[in-house]
């Protein structure tokens, strides 16, 4: 896929790649406010969710932790117009990368690598960011119906390099494929409610809910080796692009395929949700994840 950017596109990029990071993200965070405080569209939503995720939790600190994170995610949307802008001094400037050993140690394998994501930080930064780090990045992603912001979106998401594959498109299987052989880094971002056919019963804080396998079905026939990789900010702003241990998905591998499929997913869902748990305040609690599973 290959997406250019407009003159139009280039100039909103441009304008808003010279201001600085902190006034960028501080800008898009009163989107956040507005949002949760004044619109209050989902506000509900996030709220319930906390409380099925924090049932200890009192009422003043889920307000708090839901406001930061749709604080996080306008930031988020602002500083996406950005993405064009970023180099490497970009990245030695305002990122902290932490775990990489990881990472390399995965890549090392030379069986290309799967991370395990999800919508945590600055999600669309942290994947540009892995083209910058000297690795292909190819993130499973869903298109939008209309061409024209699929042109206007993914030409920002792609401009460092990074490759997208419709997540049940008519060669997904061959493309994913096709990039571990590549040795690629293929992300799934595996936090959001899948139902049938393409997701099976899980738990996830406890709770009933559907998950997308198709992760769990790809290190069957592949054996690469999952990564989780997330982003979060410190107290100065800083980002962290975090690569955690390897997930040890051979102890979860059956005879039964079906049942190696439910345990490696749920192990993928309780990785996510430790993730979760150290920073609450910066994932999408917007998303309605605890769906019934039908």
């Amino acid at each position: 896929m290959n997406y250019s950017r407009g003159p139009f596109l280039k100039l909103i990029c441009g304008f808003w790649s010279l201001w600085p990071r902190s006034w960028v993200r501080w800008v898009g965070s009163l989107l956040g406010i507005l949002w949760f405080d004044i619109l209050r569209f989902r506000r509900q939503v996030v709220l319930d969710n906390l409380d099925i995720a924090f049932p200890e939790k009192d009422r003043a600190w889920k307000i708090k932790t839901g406001r930061h994170a749709l604080r996080m995610m306008g930031g988020n949307f602002s500083e996406f117009f950005t993405l064009p802008s970023m180099d490497q001094g970009w990245v030695k400037k305002n990122a902290i990368i932490e775990g990489f050993e990881h990472y390399q140690n995965a890549n090392a394998q030379g069986r290309g690598v799967f991370l395990l994501s999800l919508h945590m930080g600055a999600y669309d930064v942290s994947v540009s960011m892995i083209p910058l780090l000297g690795y292909e990045a190819v993130l499973i992603s869903k298109f939008f119906n209309s061409r024209w912001l699929n042109h206007l979106w993914f030409s920002i998401r792609g401009a460092h390099g990074v490759k997208f594959i419709d997540p049940h498109g008519p060669t997904t299987a061959f493309d994913i494929l096709k990039a571990l052989k590549r040795k690629a880094s293929v992300i799934f971002v595996m936090d959001q409610f899948m139902g049938r056919p393409f997701g099976i019963p899980t738990t996830f804080f406890g709770r009933m809910t559907g998950s997308a396998y198709g992760l769990a079905l790809f290190v069957l026939k592949t054996k690469a080796p999952v990564i989780p990789v997330y982003s979060y900010h410190d107290e100065d702003g800083k980002m962290h692009l975090v690569f955690e241990p390897e997930v040890t998905t051979q102890e979860w591998i059956r005879p039964d395929k079906e049942e190696s499929i439910r345990l490696l997913t749920q192990a993928f869902n309780d990785r996510l949700e430790s993730i979760v748990r150290k920073h609450p305040d910066e994932w999408m609690w917007v998303h309605r994840r605890w769906k019934e599973y039908e």
